[in-house]
C-alpha cells in the first residue's frame, strides 16, 4: 500500500510527538523504573492508543531496579579491598579483583540478574497495542520505546560525556594495573603468603594509589537527587510508534494483511528488564510467533545526522535481525534520509532483549555516541528536542512499514 501521504505529513506528526512528550513530562511525574510516574506514563499512553488500536494490554512485571547501578558499589568496594590487600596478601587482591570483574561481566556486559535479589523489589509495566489488518494476519511489525528514565550521570553533567567515559576507562586501567602489580609482587617476593610489602612492591603499590580517587568517585557516578526528564531518552522512542498508529487511524488506513503495533517496555534504564520480561513471557507461550514479526526498538531520537541501524547491541555482544536492519536502512536510502549502520558499543537498547528472547528486532538510535550534554542529564528536556530528526525518522518508519507491507 502506498503510504506516501503519511510521509508527507511528517512535520505535523513531529509536532504531535513533541506536544505529547511535553505533556507526559509535565503531568506524569518522575519516571524512574518501577515508579508511580512510570506507571502513570504507561497508563496515559495506553489510553491514547485505545483510540487507534484494536487491542491494548498493560502487563505488570517485577524487578529490582536499584541493582543496575548499585552493583557498581559492590564492585568498587571489592576493588578498594583489593588495594588494601595488595600490601599484605597480593593473592587476595587478585581474587577480589577477579570477583569484581566477574560481577561487571555478568551484571553489566551481559545484563544478567546476578545480585538483583539484594535490592528492593518493585513493579514495572509493559504495554502492547495492536491494530489488526482487514484480512488474515500474514506479518506483524511492532514499534518499541521505553518510558522510564535514569538518574543524572554526575560526570556528564559537571564536565561532559567524554569525561564520563574517560573516568570509566581510567578506573578500568587502574584495576588492570592493580592485577599486574599483584602478580609482580608475588613473583618478586617469591610466595603467596602474608607479607608486608617492601622495596619495589611497596613502590608499585604507592604508585597505584593514584587510581583510588577515581575508584571512589565511581560511588557517585550518578546523582540520586536528580531524575532526568527523558524527553529524548526515550519518550521520542515511545511516540514514534504512537504517531504511526495515530496517522493510520486519522487517515482511515487499514492494511490488508499486516498487523501494526506499539510495544512500550518499562524499566529499560534498569538493564532492559521490561523487554526481557516481555520476551520471556510471550516467547514461552509462543505469542507473536504465528507469522513473521519484527520489532523496531527506538532509543534517543535527537540528532538526525546520526540516525543509525544498530546491527550489534548489548555492548556489541548481540546481533540484530538482518532483515529488520536492511528494511529500515534501505527505506531511509530510498527517500534520501541520512542513515548508517552501526552498533551500541556501551550499554544496550531493548532490541537486545527481544533478540535474545527469540524475536526479530533491531535498535534504531539517532545520537552521537560521543555523548552530548543532554544524555542522562537534566538537559534532556521537552524544550531540547529536534523536530527535524523526529520528522525524518517518522518518514523512514512509514516507508519501512510500507515496504514491509509490500512483502519486502
Amino acid at each position: 500500500m502506498d503510504l506516501k501521504k503519511l510521509r508527507d505529513n511528517s512535520d505535523a506528526q513531529a509536532d504531535y510527538m513533541m506536544s505529547e512528550i511535553t505533556n507526559v513530562i509535565k503531568t506524569c511525574g518522575k519516571r524512574l523504573p518501577g515508579s508511580e510516574g512510570e506507571k502513570n506514563a504507561v497508563e496515559y499512553m495506553a489510553n491514547t492508543l485505545k483510540e487507534y488500536s484494536d487491542d491494548v494490554k498493560i502487563e505488570p512485571f517485577e524487578l529490582h531496579p536499584a541493582t543496575f547501578f548499585y552493583w557498581i558499589h559492590i564492585m568498587v568496594t571489592l576493588v578498594l579491598g583489593a588495594m588494601v590487600s595488595y600490601f599484605f596478601i597480593p593473592l587476595l587482591a587478585i581474587i577480589l579483583v577477579g570477583l569484581a570483574m566477574l560481577l561487571m561481566l555478568l551484571q553489566f556486559v551481559l545484563y544478567l540478574e546476578i545480585v538483583d535479589f539484594l535490592f528492593p523489589k518493585k513493579t514495572s509495566h509493559n504495554l502492547i497495542a495492536v491494530k489488526r489488518p482487514k484480512g488474515e494476519v500474514k506479518r506483524r511489525i511492532l514499534f518499541n520505546g521505553h518510558p522510564d528514565v535514569a538518574h543524572e550521570w554526575t560526570m556528564s553533567y559537571l564536565i561532559s560525556g567524554d569525561a564520563f567515559v574517560a573516568h570509566f576507562i581510567i578506573s578500568m586501567v587502574g584495576i588492570m594495573c592493580l592485577v599486574g602489580i599483584s602478580i609482580a609482587s608475588i613473583i618478586i617476593q617469591g610466595g603467596v603468603g602474608v607479607a608486608v610489602a617492601s622495596g619495589v612492591p611497596m613502590i608499585m603499590g604507592l604508585v597505584c594509589l593514584i587510581f583510588v580517587p577515581f575508584w571512589i568517585a565511581m560511588y557517585r557516578m550518578w546523582n540520586t537527587s536528580v531524575v532526568v526528564d527523558g524527553a529524548n531518552d526515550n519518550l521520542t522512542g515511545c511516540y514514534m510508534g504512537i504517531a504511526v498508529m495515530k496517522a493510520l487511524h486519522d487517515e482511515g488506513i487499514e492494511l490488508e494483511n499486516t498487523e501494526v503495533g506499539v510495544l512500550i517496555s518499562g524499566s529499560e534504564e534498569a538493564g532492559i528488564r521490561g523487554a526481557r520480561a516481555w520476551a520471556k513471557r510471550h516467547s514461552k507461550a509462543g505469542d507473536y510467533k504465528d507469522v513473521e514479526t519484527i520489532i523496531y526498538a527506538y532509543d534517543t531520537l535527537r540528532e538526525g545526522k546520526f540516525l543509525c541501524v544498530n546491527k550489534r547491541d548489548l555492548n556489541n555482544t548481540v546481533k540484530a535481525d538482518e532483515h529488520a536492519s536492511e528494511l529500515f536502512y534501505n527505506a531511509a536510502k530510498s527517500i534520501d534520509v541520512t542513515c548508517s549502520y552501526g552498533s551500541v558499543p556501551l550499554g544496550a537498547t531493548d532490541s537486545a532483549a527481544f533478540n535474545k528472547g527469540g524475536y526479530h528486532a533491531v535498535g534504531i538510535t539517532a545520537l552521537d555516541h560521543k555523548l552530548r550534554n543532554y544524555y542522562h542529564t537534566r538537559y534532556d528536556t521537552y524544550d531540547n528536542m529536534d523536530k527535524q530528526c523526529l520528522s525524518d525518522c517518522y518518514k523512514v518508519t512509514i516507508k519501512t512499514l510500507e515496504d514491509f507491507d509490500d512483502g519486502k
